[in-house]
């Protein structure tokens, strides 16, 4: 996998397929955001797209390349944010129940631990990296179709599986982010 540095510099000279490949990697991330805030797959997906969007008109002004996951967690939390908010005036306006105060540390604290999967990912083996971002950062994923996409036999993905979320912890630990007991 490219280095973030090297893609940011391709996408700043305008080159398409890095900007392709940006997107592929980050996505995932921008996309799990909103909907650990509870917005439905359709509002996910907006806000993914508003994400990106900021991220191609900032793309210049990136000057630290390694907290990319940070600044688009950050920028899809505000506009999960705008989405939830509008909600709420527009359920005011209408007459309907505003809904409850919206906490915006519950999302400082998702896109926190997004971040510190995400980083966790990053040291782990890129094998055990991809087979978890399919199973858990990708959409509708089922362990047949990571079996298949992974040439794997499907009755060594859940040991292999298994294996790779005690990598991930181990790796977690080494950053900090869970406690021996394994508690965030």
């Amino acid at each position: 996998m490219e280095g973030n540095q090297a893609l940011i510099e391709r996408c700043q000279r305008g080159d398409q397929r890095a900007w392709n490949t940006l997107v592929e990697q980050f996505q995932r991330l921008a996309y799990s955001i909103p909907l650990n805030l509870g917005l439905s797959h359709d509002d996910a997906a907006d806000v993914t797209q508003a994400t990106f969007a900021t991220l191609a008109g900032a793309i210049n002004s990136i000057d630290e390349p390694g907290r990319l996951s940070a600044w688009i967690s950050t920028v899809a939390k505000r506009h999960s944010i705008r989405v939830i908010e509008q909600r709420d005036r527009d359920r005011q306006r209408d007459g309907r129940v505003a809904a409850e105060p919206f906490e915006e540390s519950l999302i400082d604290s998702v896109a926190g631990d997004v971040e510190w999967v995400h980083q966790g990912l990053a040291l782990i083996n890129p094998r055990c990296r991809e087979l978890l971002t399919r199973l858990y950062f990708s959409e509708g994923a089922t362990y047949e179709a990571a079996a298949a996409d992974m040439g794997m036999p499907l009755g060594s993905l859940g040991p292999t599986r298994r294996r790779c979320i005690e990598s991930l912890r181990q790796a977690l630990l080494t950053l900090d982010v869970i406690g021996a007991d394994g508690r965030a």
